[in-house]
């Protein structure tokens, strides 16, 4: 694991298009499948990080309370299956369900959606307002495993009611984890 932050894609792009398998049903959806006219937030996460295992419980906690405000929440992971098989899409599926994912946890084999994203790290969080225009990238708050803040959410909260709002978020922080695990020659 090399610790790293996210890389902070442009403020105003538009997301990135994708067509991948959700492993929890099998099904293969797009963005245009998921996506809200309200928000859409797209996460990096991974089954094995140590960071995103931290803040799997506050993921959970922001999708049930935003997904009742029209907030879309889509999970994909990226890793190297082969040299890290923990996130392989059987493992996924069993993660999903035992922590009672509310979202889709896609399966990007092919690593093309993380970097059209330029994802580096997990966890890293995308917000997307309901024109899919990116007004958030970054952490979800401030704690880590071991540096004893408590998980809240408070940047992507914050993140969330801004975009629900039309309003600019400042500032934005970068979000910090274990690096993608990038294929040999990827």
């Amino acid at each position: 694991m090399a610790l790293t932050e996210s890389t902070m894609l442009p403020l105003g792009t538009e997301a990135p298009n994708f067509h991948l398998m959700d492993t929890v049903s099998g099904n293969y959806y797009s963005l245009d499948d998921l996506k809200s006219d309200r928000a859409t937030v797209v996460m990096f996460i991974c089954n094995h990080c140590p960071y995103v295992i931290h803040v799997n419980p506050e993921i959970v906690r922001i999708a049930n309370a935003y997904k009742n405000q029209g907030v879309s929440f889509i999970a994909i992971s990226s890793n190297d299956v082969e040299h890290y098989p923990d996130d392989a899409p059987d493992k996924m599926r069993i993660v999903a369900k035992v922590l009672r994912y509310p979202f889709p946890y896609l399966y990007d084999k092919r690593q093309e959606v993380a970097k059209a994203y330029d994802a580096a790290c997990t966890p890293d969080f995308y917000v997307f307002d309901g024109n899919m225009k990116l007004t958030y990238r970054g952490r979800i708050d401030d704690s880590r495993p071991g540096n004893n803040i408590s998980l809240n959410g408070q940047d992507l909260r914050n993140a969330l009611d801004l975009t629900l709002k039309g309003e600019a978020i400042e500032p934005q922080y970068p979000s910090m984890g274990c690096n993608i695990k990038w294929k040999v020659g990827s």
